[in-house]
């Protein structure tokens, strides 16, 4: 079996240090030149989001390299936030793609340079089309600013490559803005958590926005006695269901208290000799049913409990469901 090697031993101390410096130099210096964007938004960021939100089309966004590459992602994130979206790579583009853009749509365009030959084809294109441009860059009289109805333009920055040439600070900073440019449009547009639930269905995100409604317990897995219920019965069931945990209801079929672990060792000296009643806790935490699973996860942990009961939502005294700890382990939610 392979067996990978430990190299640690072979780094002396102080150039491990070294290492940890240039790694902090250059997370310093990222963090600096994303403060400096910060305050150099202008008009034209606010210009950029008023276009995409007038866009009656798709945001086609294009880079090449490096710019390319954070495009790519600027678009997805776009699409993910509630605006539709595309990449086209500008080359692709000269060689037929320039199809993929279409009348309506609105054309973001990176390059640090605002002079990148490969992106000429597209902007005419756009331009022809009457297809607003939205340009980030690094020179406000690049050619490609001069073409944009609105240049974001970045601060005047150094690369954290030794020797200024591989782009880190510029793609770092674009990164931002196109973050910036989605969730500026995205709040501007009113997107709701349930929308956002219908673009994220796989993935962690999806399930951090399941309804707590489809991973809870229900009917006869539920552990429910009645105030009346003698300990030892109450015991039995709370073993069968193994959820550490007995709701315990009034003669209407609401909930009036529950019964944990804690509350057993609380009362173990009286325990064969109390009905339900006596040992409960009265006011147990409880979440409505159509709560996100984030929100209920976290419920538990600000509270330090292990499971729920979930209530209906017109009948906010009745419970529904049940949800334990467990319940986020199982599904991969950890």
């Amino acid at each position: 079996m392979y067996q990978a090697r430990d190299i640690r031993a072979k780094v002396p101390a102080a150039s491990r240090q070294r290492i940890l410096d240039q790694g902090r130099e250059v997370l310093g210096v990222e963090a600096q030149a994303l403060t400096l964007q910060r305050d150099a938004l202008d008009e034209d960021f606010a210009r950029a989001v008023e276009l995409i939100l007038a866009t009656q089309g798709r945001v086609v966004v294009s880079g090449m390299g490096k710019s390319g590459h954070i495009a790519r992602k600027m678009a997805a994130t776009f699409a993910s936030t509630g605006t539709p979206a595309i990449f086209v790579h500008p080359g692709e583009a000269a060689h037929g793609d320039l199809g993929m853009l279409l009348a309506g749509d609105l054309l973001v365009v990176l390059s640090n340079s605002g002079a990148t030959p490969e992106l000429g084809p597209i902007m005419t294109y756009a331009r022809d089309l009457g297809c607003p441009i939205v340009a980030i860059s690094a020179q406000r009289h690049s050619p490609m600013a001069r073409l944009a109805s609105a240049a974001i333009i970045l601060p005047k920055v150094r690369e954290t490559c030794p020797v200024n040439i591989s782009p880190t600070t510029s793609t770092t900073l674009m990164l931002a803005l196109g973050d910036a440019l989605a969730v500026a449009t995205m709040s501007m547009r009113g997107i709701t958590r349930a929308e956002l639930e219908r673009l994220h269905p796989g993935g962690h995100i999806g399930l951090r926005l399941l309804p707590i409604n489809d991973i809870m317990h229900v009917g006869d897995r539920l552990p429910l006695v009645v105030a009346t219920t003698p300990m030892r019965e109450v015991l039995l069931i709370m073993t069968e269901k193994s959820l550490g945990i007995a709701g315990v209801l009034d003669g209407d079929g609401r909930l009036v208290g529950t019964v944990t672990d804690g509350d057993l060792r609380r009362n173990i000296d009286r325990l064969l000799n109390s009905v339900a009643g006596d040992v409960m806790t009265r006011h147990p935490k409880t979440v409505p049913d159509g709560t996100y699973a984030e929100d209920a996860k976290a419920i538990l942990a600000a509270n330090k409990i292990t499971a729920l009961f979930v209530m209906d939502h017109d009948r906010p005294d009745t419970p529904i469901g049940l949800i334990h700890i467990h319940d986020f382990n199982r599904i991969g939610m950890n």
